[in-house]
C-alpha cells in the first residue's frame, strides 16, 4: 500500500463517521472527533433510567458519554428498594476528572439526590465551564418513591436552574416546581413561562401525564411551541425522562441548536417507547436500540 493510499482502516472509520454524524476533527489533525456527552445521575440496577439509560442514549446517537454517578439505587421495574447517596466532594470530583481531560460537549443531569449534592454539582459545572447543559429536575420514581427531597428542590431551582440551556420536567415536577395545578395547555404554558423566569433558556414541559393528544410545550423567552405525538398506551415507560434529556443533551453535543435538538429528541423517545420492552412484572423500560436499526417517527411542531 503506497503512502498516502486510505487504510481500510481510514475508510471504515470515515464512514462511521458519516453514519454517525461525527464533526470534523480540531488542531489539523485530519481525524474526525466524536462528540462528548456527560450525565450526571443516579444509577438504575433494573437498567431502564437513570445513567443506564443515558449512556444508551449517547451511545444510540453516536455520542461518547461519560459519568458522574450522584447516587446508587437499588431498583428494578416494580421499586426502588433502597439509595445510596454519593459523598458530594466526590460528585464534584467525577465531574472535574472527566471536564479537565477527556472534554464535554454537552451535559445532562438528572437525580441530584439531596441538597448537598446539588450544591457540589452547581459549584463543579461553574468551574468547568460547562454551559450546554440539560436540567432533568427528577424527584419522584416511576414508582412513587421520592427522589429529590423539598430542601433539595429549591437548591436545584436556585441554583442549577440558571446555568440550563433546557430544563425538562415532567408535569408533577412542573407543579412542585411552580406550585401550580396544571391540567391542561393553558396552565402547561403559564407554568413553562414561570420556570423560564428561573434561569434557564428553555423549557420542555412534557405533557405525557394528561389524557388525549401527547403535547409537550416547548418554550423560551420569544417562543412557545407545541410539539406533537402519537400518544402510545403503553405501561413501559420507565425512563421515558431520562431518556428524552439525554437525547436532546446528546444532540447538543453534536452541535445543534436547543430546539432543532428536542425535535430530534421528541422523535427518538416517541419510537423507544413505541417499541419499548415488556421486561419485570412492573413499568418497562424503553428500547434505546430500536431507533437505531428501523428510523423515523414524525412528530409536530406548532408555534402558538
Amino acid at each position: 500500500m503506497r503512502r498516502n493510499e486510505p487504510s481500510e482502516g481510514g475508510q471504515t472509520e470515515n464512514r462511521i463517521a458519516r453514519e454517525l454524524g461525527w464533526v470534523a476533527g480540531e488542531n489539523g489533525t485530519g481525524r474526525t472527533r466524536i462528540p462528548r456527552a456527560l450525565t450526571i445521575a443516579g444509577s438504575d440496577s433494573g437498567g431502564g433510567a437513570g445513567i443506564q439509560a443515558d449512556l444508551k442514549t449517547f451511545t444510540a446517537l453516536g455520542v461518547f458519554g461519560m459519568s458522574a454517578i450522584t447516587a446508587i439505587t437499588a431498583q428494578n421495574t416494580r421499586e426502588v428498594r433502597g439509595v445510596h447517596i454519593i459523598p458530594p466532594e466526590m460528585v464534584r470530583s467525577q465531574i472535574l476528572a472527566v471536564a479537565e481531560d477527556i472534554g464535554v460537549d454537552a451535559a445532562k443531569t438528572g437525580m441530584l439526590a439531596n441538597e448537598d449534592v446539588t450544591v457540589a454539582v452547581a459549584k463543579a459545572l461553574r468551574e468547568t465551564g460547562i454551559t450546554n447543559l440539560v436540567v432533568d429536575p427528577v424527584m419522584i420514581s416511576k414508582s412513587g418513591y421520592s427522589l429529590l427531597p423539598a430542601q433539595a428542590q429549591k437548591a436545584v431551582i436556585r441554583q442549577v436552574f440558571p446555568l440550563a440551556r433546557i430544563v425538562t420536567p415532567n408535569i408533577p415536577e412542573a407543579q412542585a416546581i411552580t406550585g401550580m395545578t396544571i391540567t391542561g395547555l393553558k396552565e402547561m404554558k403559564e407554568a413553562a413561562r414561570r420556570i423560564l423566569a428561573m434561569g434557564p433558556e428553555w423549557v420542555v414541559l412534557k405533557g405525557g401525564h394528561l389524557s388525549g393528544e401527547a403535547v409537550d410545550v416547548v418554550s423560551s423567552w420569544d417562543r412557545m411551541l407545541e410539539i406533537v405525538s402519537p400518544r402510545i398506551e403503553t405501561k413501559n415507560t420507565h425512563g421515558t425522562g431520562c431518556t428524552l434529556s439525554a437525547a436532546i443533551c446528546a444532540y447538543l453535543a453534536k452541535g445543534m441548536e436547543p430546539l432543532e435538538a428536542i425535535k430530534f429528541a421528541k422523535k427518538f423517545i416517541t419510537w423507544a417507547i413505541m417499541n419499548s420492552l415488556p421486561l419485570g412484572n412492573g413499568y418497562g423500560p424503553t428500547n434505546h436500540f430500536y431507533f437505531v436499526r428501523e428510523g423515523d417517527v414524525e412528530v409536530t411542531v406548532r408555534e402558538v
